[in-house]
């Protein structure tokens, strides 16, 4: 039985975003020194680590039916190896906004996945006036001159379009963790993703003979520990009580949260089609997510 939606969980997807949104310029920093796969198979494993202890702490322990480790090695494929490999290796060619701007058309895909394969959601014509009205203040916010200069480094821009689409369907996917603990599969994926990663790195990236530097060494901690253990953890507490499109709506938030930082710490300011946008993104998260209101009975 799903729980009803609290304020507390809104608060949550707006933390989620947030850590998300901070994730970029932990990469960022990140690849400089560390090659793409081995920055996430390191990512990946000290999440999964990290979620382990905590889950012995709990006394909450890993599943041993052999369907559900399927499950877990799917929902790894989907949402970390993909996508978290193909975003590090664009963020050597284009900026971090930039990755952060593209990735935040999951909920597009999300939503156009629902209604094409699964149907496991209504899509209702609320939902439909969320997305866009996501995507047109994204546009706004960013500035319609900056869509212009898109189809520079046309490649790691498809490469972060593809790790969308691929964290749309992990989305989904997460529907199959229903009444797990939300750390058994944010813990068993990021476990998963970890060993599936490490012989690609010690392949292609000999990590041994790697030299990383310390923002490097600092920002995959900080990507490790809080947007990736604390964020999944978050995650899949939320595809239970907002459902898969709602929980991909988080993804307008990255922008509007990124702005707010860059103003707070950055000093700098925003244009009133951006403020304009902000407030398009708001209205759109809230179709998306906000549940629909129950007839009152007499």
């Amino acid at each position: 039985m799903t729980r009803s939606v609290k304020l507390t969980d809104y608060a949550l997807l707006l933390l989620l975003a947030t850590l998300w949104g901070a994730s970029y310029s932990f990469i960022k920093l990140g690849v400089a020194t560390i090659p793409p796969v081995t920055f996430i198979a390191a990512r990946t494993l000290i999440a999964s680590a990290l979620l382990l202890v905590v889950m012995r702490l709990r006394g909450v322990p890993l599943p041993r039916d052999p369907r559900i480790w399927r499950f877990f090695v799917v929902q790894a494929v989907l949402n970390s190896v993909v996508p978290f490999t193909l975003i590090a290796w664009a963020e050597r060619s284009i900026d971090a906004g930039l990755a952060t701007i593209l990735n935040s058309t999951t909920p597009i895909f999300t939503f156009l996945l629902t209604w094409a394969v699964t149907r496991h959601e209504a899509v209702t014509a609320r939902k439909l006036f969320g997305v866009v009205a996501g995507m047109g203040g994204i546009c706004l916010i960013i500035g319609l001159e900056s869509l212009a200069q898109a189809g520079s480094n046309l490649v790691p821009q498809l490469g972060v379009v593809i790790a969308t689409i691929s964290y749309a369907c992990a989305v989904i996917f997460a529907r199959n963790f229903q009444g797990h603990d939300p750390m058994v599969p944010a813990a068993g994926s990021m476990l998963c993703g970890g060993l599936l990663l490490v012989p690609l790195s010690l392949l292609i990236d000999q990590p041994w003979s790697l030299t990383p530097s310390t923002d490097s060494v600092l920002a995959l901690l900080g990507l490790a520990v809080f947007s990736t253990a604390l964020a999944f953890t978050i995650y899949f507490r939320l595809i239970h009580v907002l459902g898969s499109v709602g929980t991909a709506a988080q993804a307008y938030l990255r922008v509007p949260v990124g702005v707010a930082i860059s103003i707070v710490f950055l000093g700098e300011t925003m244009r009133p089609t951006a403020w304009i946008g902000l407030i398009c993104v708001v209205v759109g998260v809230a179709a998306m997510t906000l549940p629909r209101r129950r007839p009152s009975t007499t």
